[in-house]
């Protein structure tokens, strides 16, 4: 059973759930409140009449709020300080006010919250500085009077102690080091960065999913420990302390090329002969930055694109995104393996992420156990200009120390420029430009890495605008009651969102050959050959105990991805492929629509088998795709944990499996008509024996082996009709 899109019907399409009041529109409403309150004052005098009227102008009244609506108003606000245009008519209407009166006291309130926040900081100022001028008294106080021990009289600096003279030659060092990143702070971020709390964030880390996106269970500034391998990321420590200062001049100098580099035009990034892609100018790089560092290695190469895309999703949460490695990671799972902050340098001003600055590492990997993952150690700078668009800037700090063994991935000054636009929407120009070592990446895959769209800015934006759609359907309150297998209870949506998310989640970070997998190839045909890991499973309750066995493998199919992608998602076809739905009837019971494009959707399959031991099994499937990559990923699931998720409850105690197929362009026709052939990544985890401590039988192998070899047999069959 297919069920239509519901934002193709126009249910739920994400233009209808913005706001669409214009500024114009606002500017009209201010104009006429202005003129009906001018008339009613001169026109209309309160308590005269028109003989004994004042010739004195009247005063326009200053309506004040009541008790009660300044109560609501100020809850809302600890809840929400930025509310859209819906929310603030949704106020207007139960407290009986303006839409543009609520929108007006939200505005003086931020201001009056934001002066005293600054007030506050002030004073903080004012009293360091006064606790380090007594002290600075009190110092010179006691070199005044003090005297030698042996004579008593007055000692010379020659003739104090030996601590007395390094406790001196120490101030005197830290206080010009301060100076010296004071001067750079109060330059580019507004107030020196000694001012600032380390390790707090400004705003608290949560889930994406508050925002409508999923949530990721980790430790705080950990993400993508999906295969328990962090211990490479934390054997890589913070950054001294005597590496600040610099760290804080290379963030700066990349803040200013990033900007650059995503406004320039010719001839630093020249147009294809088609028209289609831009392409970077790498000698015109080195002329306008003549201050880059050279190459690690003559087998490093360098990549660079840029893309630009409008996104339903406010600026703030963005930077929020962006500025938290757990949501960042979540958001971009099927890019990012791994990541850790190691270190927060300032945490921001005025209770946002400006002038923000973290030291982080991060794996970046693309589905695949053929291309190898690129490891980077860098820093995160966020900065709000003076238009009111943010940037984020990334650049590699391996400069400061260099590592006999440099890095797979050095990142160049990359990142996105976020301007504001209308309706809770925004602009934004992403830049990624990174020198690599691509030696190990697979022949199959070169071309794709090459093109630039395996890792590049078109990837990234494309990831962001679908999980920015799978947030504006996770918010959606108006979903059709009507409709067959549409689930409309909010809560339940969420859970069910949730769930799906983890499962991707899971699929991806245990796809790609990552440095904490160990993948053990069997026996194959070259390119065909299937790659298995084995993991242990104990006391985690999003998986069932015991040991998993994980197998993948990759291969090229003469066939458009959108055509692959239709056929794996198509519950009608899935028998077809699926040895595992032994040949029973798959019907689709539920579904959530999250995206413009059909193929956006979660489902829940019953598989109507012929074995009555198997009728009541459940597939929950996510099915995703946009210009640069597809997912379809599902796992089998209770029936009765999902009554639970349905319902509303926590889906993280729900054990998942996943597997699943990511389908990637071939990078020989990347354009919108989709031509071209796909690489394929079949991807299955089984659990092989519920008893952690059990040994691995060469059985258990074998099967899984067999099974994703006719897995790959039976989809090459199915979609070689298309192509002969």
């Amino acid at each position: 059973m297919f069920q239509p899109n519901l934002m193709e019907a126009g249910h739920l399409h994400p233009l209808d759930m913005a706001p669409n009041t214009s500024e114009s529109d606002i500017a009209r409403i201010r104009d006429d409140d202005f003129d009906s309150a001018t008339k009613s004052g001169s026109d209309n005098p309160e308590g005269g009449s028109g003989d004994d009227q004042d010739p004195r102008p009247k005063k326009k009244r200053y309506h004040r709020h009541t008790q009660h609506q300044i109560q609501e108003m100020e809850a809302f606000f600890k809840e929400c300080p930025h509310p859209d245009d819906k929310q603030r008519k949704e106020l207007s209407r139960e407290l009986g006010l303006e839409p543009l009166q609520v929108k007006f006291w939200f505005q003086n309130k931020r201001t009056q919250m934001k002066t005293q926040h600054e007030r506050h900081e002030n004073t903080q100022l004012r009293n360091e500085n006064e606790k380090l001028r007594a002290d600075n008294m009190r110092y010179r106080e006691a070199l005044g009077s003090a005297s030698c021990p042996n004579c008593g009289g007055p000692t010379a600096i020659g003739e104090m102690s030996f601590d007395e003279h390094h406790l001196r030659l120490e101030n005197a060092r830290l206080r010009e080091e301060i100076d010296r990143i004071s001067a750079i702070a109060a330059k580019y971020v507004g107030k020196p960065v000694g001012n600032y709390p380390l390790l707090s964030s400004p705003v608290p880390s949560r889930s994406p999913l508050d925002l409508g996106v999923g949530s990721f269970g980790g430790q705080p500034g950990m993400a993508g420990e999906i295969y328990g391998g962090g211990d490479l990321l934390r054997s890589i420590s913070g950054p001294n302390e005597a590496d600040k200062p610099l760290i804080i001049e290379i963030a700066v100098a990349a803040m200013e090329e990033l900007i650059r580099m995503a406004q320039m035009g010719e001839p630093l990034w020249m147009t294809s002969l088609d028209g289609n892609t831009t392409v970077f100018n790498e000698d015109e790089y080195i002329r306008t930055f003549p201050r880059v560092a050279p190459k690690p290695s003559n087998h490093f190469k360098c990549e660079a694109s840029r893309e630009s895309a409008v996104v339903i999703m406010n600026h703030i949460n963005l930077v929020e995104i962006l500025m938290d490695v757990n949501q960042w990671s979540t958001v971009f799972s099927g890019i990012v393996s791994r990541a850790m902050t190691l270190d927060v340098l300032s945490t921001g001003v005025a209770g946002n992420y400006n002038g923000a600055l973290q030291v982080m590492t991060a794996e970046f990997q693309v589905p695949s156990p053929l291309v190898p993952t690129r490891e980077s150690y860098y820093v995160r700078y966020c900065k709000q200009h003076v238009d009111g668009t943010w940037a984020v800037v990334d650049v590699s700090l391996d400069t400061l120390r260099p590592n006999p063994a440099p890095r797979s991935c050095q990142r160049r000054p990359s990142g996105c420029l976020i301007q504001e636009m209308p309706n809770g929407y925004s602009k934004v120009t992403w830049v990624e430009h990174v020198d690599v070592d691509e030696r190990g990446v697979h022949n199959l895959y070169k071309q794709l890495v090459n093109s630039g769209n395996a890792f590049g800015a078109k990837r990234w934006v494309a990831t962001l605008d679908r999980q920015c759609e799978r947030l504006a359907s996770a918010l959606a309150s108006n979903i059709p009651t009507g409709d067959v297998g549409v689930i409309t209870n909010q809560e339940g949506r969420k859970s069910m969102l949730k769930l799906a998310e983890r499962m991707v989640i899971s699929f991806c970070a245990g796809v790609s050959a990552s440095t904490t997998h160990t993948w053990t190839t069997l026996s194959g045909t070259g390119a065909d050959d299937v790659r298995v890991m084995t993991r242990k499973s104990v006391d985690d309750p999003g998986r069932p105990p015991g040991i998993v066995l994980s197998a993948a493998t990759s291969f090229w199919l003469p066939v458009p991805p959108k055509r692959v992608f239709e056929f794996l998602r198509d519950e009608n076809s899935r028998n077809e492929w699926d040895i595992l739905s032994n040949g029973g009837i798959v019907q689709e019971m539920a579904h959530i629509a999250n995206g413009r494009d059909t193929g956006n959707c979660v489902s829940l399959l019953r598989v109507n088998s012929a074995n009555s031991s198997q009728s009541n099994m459940l597939i929950l499937q996510e099915s995703c795709t946009d210009q640069t990559a597809s997912f379809v990923i599902y796992a089998p699931v209770d029936i009765v944990a999902m009554n639970v998720v349905l319902n509303g409850s926590d889906p993280d105690y729900v054990a998942l499996l996943p597997s699943g197929f990511a389908i990637l362009p071939d990078g020989g026709g990347m354009g919108d008509s989709g031509s071209g052939g796909s690489l394929l990544t079949v991807a299955f985890q089984i659990l092989v024996d519920s008893v952690p401590t059990a040994k691995l039988s060469l059985g258990s192998v074998a099967t899984v082996n067999n099974l994703i070899a006719c897995t790959v047999e039976r989809i090459k069959a199915a979609l070689s009709c298309d192509t002969t």
